[in-house]
């Protein structure tokens, strides 16, 4: 089974990818369909390998209830 990675960014949690890219040039274009897919994403260099950790950012708060 494959570890799951968490990390705190300025106070809340993304979640790792999965995916481990080996060059900026490509984890700049994942990062960039992540955004455009309304997930806020960091990018981390690590020992020459970029990861990206993501949230899916709240844009609309719908609650569901008896009138």
């Amino acid at each position: 089974m494959p570890e799951i990675k968490a990390r705190i960014f300025e106070g809340h949690k993304f979640m790792w990818d999965g995916k481990e890219y080996p060059d900026q040039e490509q984890a700049l274009k994942a990062l960039k369909a992540y955004q455009e897919q309304n997930f806020e994403a960091k990018l981390v260099e690590e020992e020459g390998i970029f990861h990206i950790y993501t949230r899916r950012l709240v844009k609309e708060v719908v609650v569901e209830g008896k009138s």
